[in-house]
């Protein structure tokens, strides 16, 4: 076989041709989108903070390299665990969840 002649999905779609995806992989790109915008909410709110992962970590009761798991978009994190993040980033989570939509969440301080 001629793999030479393999195109990514990525360079089909820049080429103008139809690219058709079973559902499995349509499931799996929107876990990654999710994952990524976890992952830049957290480190968002940590930096904007002036915590370290280590400090995040400790707070939230969890390990260091969980944290940069989760600011890497490698894991999404479950809703008790962003409830504890919540926690140790001392704020609120919005999270907007749509179909067909970019998701949108980030951490803010509580209202007053």
């Amino acid at each position: 076989m001629n793999h030479s002649r393999w195109k990514t999905a990525r360079t089909r779609a820049l080429l103008g041709e139809q690219v058709a995806e079973g559902p499995e992989v349509a499931a799996l790109r929107l876990e990654i989108r999710y994952a990524r915008a976890f992952g830049q909410a957290l480190y968002d709110r940590r930096t904007e903070l002036g915590l370290s992962r280590a400090e995040v970590a400790g707070r939230a009761g969890m390990a260091e390299s969980q944290i940069e798991q989760i600011e890497g978009g490698d894991t999404v994190p479950t809703l008790p665990l962003l409830t504890r993040l919540a926690g140790a980033l001392e704020a609120e989570l919005d999270l907007h969840l749509a179909p067909d939509a970019e998701v949108a969440l980030r951490f803010h301080s509580p209202a007053a």
